[in-house]
């Protein structure tokens, strides 16, 4: 399949995509704030998939080099529309403690849901850290900003997740009560 998407057969290039697009779409919706930007962050991430295969060189996992290429794609769709992370304004509330139980019963979707309703600097880095594990380092460079940014950001994520499982703790209590 890879080397049929080297020689740019149609055949192979939606064979491959059609085996990695859904689990790349998920990638692409923690990084979007709609499933629209999602999709056209999946579009352009496979359009450099294809453009860059020729480069893999077959160490470790395709999947794995797939998922970096969409990825990076994101965050460079990010990076051209805005640059507003820096300081994102927030409501910081030190003193509520969120019953960690919540989040063990939520599904992935409701997880993926709490991740996008972060503003953009913070879903971004968030993602880039606790999803992906790149350390502060790479995300500064990939970013272009400072290693503090990139900490202080990541912090900033976790508050305002906490706020937002605070404020709709009790929903999701309420609804997990009916589902048993």
């Amino acid at each position: 399949m890879i080397e049929g998407c080297i020689r740019g057969e149609r055949v192979f290039q939606k064979a491959l995509y059609d085996k990695y697009a859904s689990k790349m779409l998920g990638v692409c919706m923690r990084y979007a704030e709609s499933r629209e930007e999602a999709e056209d962050m999946l579009q352009e991430g496979f359009i450099r998939v294809f453009q860059s295969i020729v480069t893999y060189q077959k160490l470790g996992s395709f999947e794995g080099w797939v998922r970096r290429v969409i990825v990076f794609t994101a965050i460079n769709i990010y990076k051209s529309r805005l640059r507003k992370y820096k300081d994102e304004p927030m409501h910081e509330h030190h003193d509520d403690v969120v019953n960690e139980d919540v989040i063990d019963k939520m599904s992935a979707k409701e997880i993926v849901n709490l991740i996008q309703l972060l503003p953009d600097g913070y879903r971004v880095i968030f993602n880039l850290f606790a999803i992906e594990g790149y350390s502060h380092k790479e995300i500064a460079e990939h970013l272009d900003i400072a290693v503090g940014t990139s900490k202080s950001q990541v912090a900033r994520a976790r508050m305002y997740i906490q706020q937002l499982l605070l404020k709709h703790n009790k929903s999701l209590y309420e609804r997990l009560a009916k589902s048993g």
